[in-house]
């Protein structure tokens, strides 16, 4: 068994009342943000390479956006993210907003929210490297953030499987890897269900 170090820091909340209730309780619409904010400077010490905080909203209406990232490299990574949340919500005016316009178009105020400290162990570095990564797709439950504190070891064969079906992954990382098979496992499991439910057409 691998010693434990001071890797990867991985913070994560999830919200299960109205946004309205926390902005009544605690004074803010940001009030998960805030303790975001806290847990990821609470493990500052296991990551001072990059950092990056990821949001989304679950009850948005069609037109607007439900996933929100934000990263960084540096010490200073964290500061800096949470300083540019910030300066997108002051655009927002959120006290002019209802709780519906703000539950469906501000940005980085959701129900999940994921925050990651970067200490590279393997792998190369530089922003697009920064977790969390993020999968996107016009379907919603395809959709896809993840982090993790971790390394593959068969990064090598795995990248040869999936170019051996016909893939061409982009980049070459463990955690790029893991979230394309994940991705694809979703999309086969999707595209099932929705086959199964679609109303075949009457010619």
């Amino acid at each position: 068994m691998e010693q434990l170090k001071h890797e990867c820091g991985v913070a994560m909340i999830r919200l299960r009342k109205p946004l309205r209730y926390y902005k009544e309780k605690y004074g803010t619409y940001s009030y998960a943000l805030n303790l975001l904010y806290l847990m990821m400077e609470k493990q500052h010490n296991r990551g001072q390479e990059a950092a990056g905080v990821g949001v989304v909203k679950i009850n948005t209406t069609p037109g607007n956006e439900y996933i929100f990232r934000e990263r960084a490299l540096g010490t200073n990574a964290i500061t800096e993210i949470f300083a540019n949340i910030g300066k997108q919500l002051d655009e927002y005016h959120l006290s002019q907003m209802s709780d519906e316009e703000i539950e469906h178009t501000a940005p980085f105020i959701g129900n999940v929210y994921m925050g990651h400290l970067r200490y590279s162990t393997t792998g190369k570095s530089g922003i697009a490297f920064v977790h969390p990564f993020l999968r996107r797709n016009n379907w919603r439950s395809r959709n896809l953030l993840l982090c993790g504190n971790f390394n593959l070891t068969n990064v090598d064969q795995l990248f040869d499987k999936i170019i051996g079906q016909g893939q061409h992954p982009r980049m070459y990382s463990d955690t790029f890897l893991l979230l394309e098979q994940l991705g694809f496992a979703l999309d086969h499991e999707c595209h099932k269900i929705f086959r199964s439910l679609s109303v075949p057409e009457i010619g």
